[in-house]
């Protein structure tokens, strides 16, 4: 009798809502696959619901890189897996802290080493920085990234921004009479089962080469261009400000506050300013270089690195 696949699960998650998309994703494997999980654990915790000031304080080091520690993994690093799926959030366009953490430690690179990974990934509706560090870490952990699995929060993007912020500072969720539920829609999770089908088929007959393009004929991976001309902006402002506040001081240093303060001030504008002109920016880009800009979409929707 042939032994049933073995599947990793490696996942940080402060609201249980990416628990709740990794179960909903493998619900259809029970029975199938065995499967571990193991839950990331920072050594020292980041609160939820957060406050205003440790949350934006915690930028600079994500975006950077430089995150908190976590603990030892409890998972054998020599045991055999025939997947690694790697759920994460993206915090700030980059990995997580504790994502980032794992992937940079030794004994995440050993357990990575030669696997197959799929990466799923909860998000608000940008990730596509975060998911650009991650497969540089597969890379240089000697993994396989054999597909890619993205539920966002299809909201607009100023409604999104705002139940996020809700949630994550009073965690409210729940809709109100003006605003919907915060987070990934309540349908995209509890459909999400739909992707267990290929990574079955990848499992059981050895077929990594068809996963993704599968995944992506089930909508997996969903992506707007003016989001694509947003982050980028994003990202450049966040590297900036990560620099500037960083060189007052480590995280929490009370030196450094004053510039946290200012940067808290600044995103939230900037943001507001920043989506209506993005819209206009990525209209102008679709009609003088929609090819260009097509293929960027087609590059991010894939799990190629460049």
């Amino acid at each position: 009798m042939n032994e049933r696949p073995k599947v990793l699960v490696v996942y940080f998650t402060q609201t249980g809502q990416l628990k709740r998309i990794i179960d909903h994703v493998l619900a259809p494997l029970e029975g199938k696959a065995d499967i571990t999980f193991e839950q990331l654990v920072p050594v020292a915790p980041f609160p939820f619901p957060w406050g205003k000031q440790e949350f934006y304080d915690t930028m600079p080091e994500t975006v950077q890189a430089t995150p908190r520690g976590i603990q030892p993994l409890k998972v054998d690093l020599d045991a055999h897996f025939d997947l690694v799926i790697l759920a994460y959030q993206p915090w700030f366009l980059s990995p997580s802290q504790p994502t980032a953490a794992f992937l940079q430690s030794e004994a995440g690179r050993r357990l990575l080493k030669g696997k197959k990974v799929v990466t799923l990934l909860g998000s608000r509706n940008m990730w596509l920085n975060a998911q650009e560090k991650v497969k540089t870490y597969l890379q240089q952990a000697g993994a396989s990234l054999a597909g890619n699995i993205v539920l966002v929060d299809k909201s607009p993007n100023l409604i999104s921004l705002i139940t996020i912020l809700r949630w994550a500072f009073k965690g409210k969720k729940e809709a109100t009479r003006f605003l919907p539920q915060a987070g990934v829609q309540e349908n995209e999770i509890v459909t999400s089962g739909r992707f267990a089908g290929p990574i079955e088929n990848a499992l059981l007959n050895d077929h990594w080469e068809q996963l993704h393009p599968q995944l992506l004929s089930l909508d997996a991976v969903e992506l707007l261009p003016d989001l694509i001309v947003l982050e980028g902006k994003g990202i450049k402002a966040f590297r900036f400000w990560a620099k500037f506040i960083s060189a007052k001081g480590g995280p929490g240093a009370p030196s450094r506050q004053g510039r946290v303060t200012m940067y808290r001030g600044l995103l939230l504008a900037g943001i507001f300013v920043l989506t209506p002109v993005s819209l206009i920016t990525s209209l102008i880009q679709l009609n003088l270089k929609k090819n260009e800009l097509q293929r960027e979409v087609e590059y991010y929707k894939g799990i190629s690195l460049r």
